[in-house]
């Protein structure tokens, strides 16, 4: 690693300050791009998300996804983490943190409502930043494409009947603009977009054409990230100074959740066998959220100044900082994985 992705940490918190510093010093600018969204999906966000999974996606050769079918395992640990463990902790975690342990410090009107934010995030896989997460843990692109193929198809089917058994409702209405227009943005064009460029790469100077291409978007892709953090934390710097605690609290629950569900995914693929460039994508895969389709559900069920809507969104700037610290040990832990593995 080189030294700018050695010191990573360090720069997403200058990120996160410089968010959240920018978001009130000049909030119309931010406002302004945060009004910029479609089925509630933010096109300057989509505009860095792109920039940061295209280098991962020109990788992918679509030829050899039929390979994907040796990593079977792989794909039944991320599944089972994703859709019969995930929802049901987080409503744990949420019963426990939020109903109880931190009821006194929160506005009691609004319990149920942060319960069923927290549930709204855990429901949905994430789409389009687990390219990001597997890129920067050098995980098979392959299998990464097909799992996130695979669960966006669950999604269609599974989402609204899961969520309406946790949160105990009669019905959901699934906000399928965000749905599909978050797959489109997220898979469907950017999938395109690499395929093209590869061949294009391929036909005028081989795999030296791509290497040296990749090699020159590495640090585009970081930098996007980044900015990225900026914008997000920008966009929520008024709420954060507003509510400081409350966020702070519904952070909690989802940290855990996060850290449980990447570990056991982790733990379940070293005890099944499976090769580490899997294992890294599938426990990412297994703990981040889709966000997007999260906040649009929990507006169109409750409201924008609800409770539900205000849990979304601490899922949105918890989701990149996190992640990047189950990268990091996901990479440390290389070692150790492969030792386990072996034997």
């Amino acid at each position: 690693m080189g030294t700018f992705e050695r010191y990573l940490t360090l720069w997403v918190a200058l990120c996160i300050v410089v968010g959240i510093a920018l978001g009130q010093a000049v909030p119309g600018v931010f406002h302004a791009l945060g009004a910029a969204t479609v089925a509630q999906v933010n096109l300057p966000v989509a505009v860095l998300v792109w920039l940061m999974i295209i280098p991962m996606l020109l990788k992918i050769d679509l030829a050899a996804l039929g390979q994907v079918k040796a990593h079977w395992r792989g794909i039944a640990a991320t599944v089972g983490i994703n859709w019969l463990v995930k929802p049901f902790s987080m409503a744990l975690l949420g019963w426990v943190f939020i109903a109880h342990l931190f009821r006194p410090y929160l506005p009691a009107g609004q319990i149920d409502g942060y319960i069923a934010g927290l549930i709204l995030l855990a429901a949905a896989p994430c789409t389009a930043m687990v390219f990001v997460w597997s890129n920067l843990v050098d995980g098979e692109p392959h299998f990464t494409l097909s799992q996130v193929a695979l669960n966006d198809t669950i999604m269609v089917f599974a989402f609204a009947p899961l969520v309406a058994l946790l949160l105990g409702l009669s019905s959901i209405t699934v906000p399928w603009d965000t749905l599909l227009l978050s797959v489109v943005l997220y898979i469907v064009v950017p999938v395109i977009v690499a395929q093209l460029w590869r061949r294009s790469l391929l036909a005028t100077g081989g795999q030296a054409a791509l290497g040296r291409r990749l090699r020159t978007l590495a640090p585009l892709s970081l930098s996007a990230l980044l900015l990225t953090l900026v914008l997000l934390f920008g966009l929520q710097g008024e709420q954060i100074m507003r509510q400081p605690v409350v966020i702070a609290l519904l952070a909690v629950p989802i940290l855990i959740q996060v850290y449980f569900n990447a570990g056991l995914a982790y733990l379940v693929n070293r005890r099944l066998g499976v090769e580490w460039c899997v294992a890294g994508p599938s426990a990412l895969i297994g703990a981040s959220n889709f966000f997007e389709l999260a906040v649009a559900t929990a507006i169109a069920l409750f409201g924008f100044q609800s409770g539900a809507a205000l849990s979304t969104v601490v899922g949105v700037l918890v989701e990149v900082p996190v992640m990047l610290s189950v990268v990091q040990i996901v990479r440390r832990s290389r070692g150790w994985y492969e030792r386990g593995q072996a034997a």
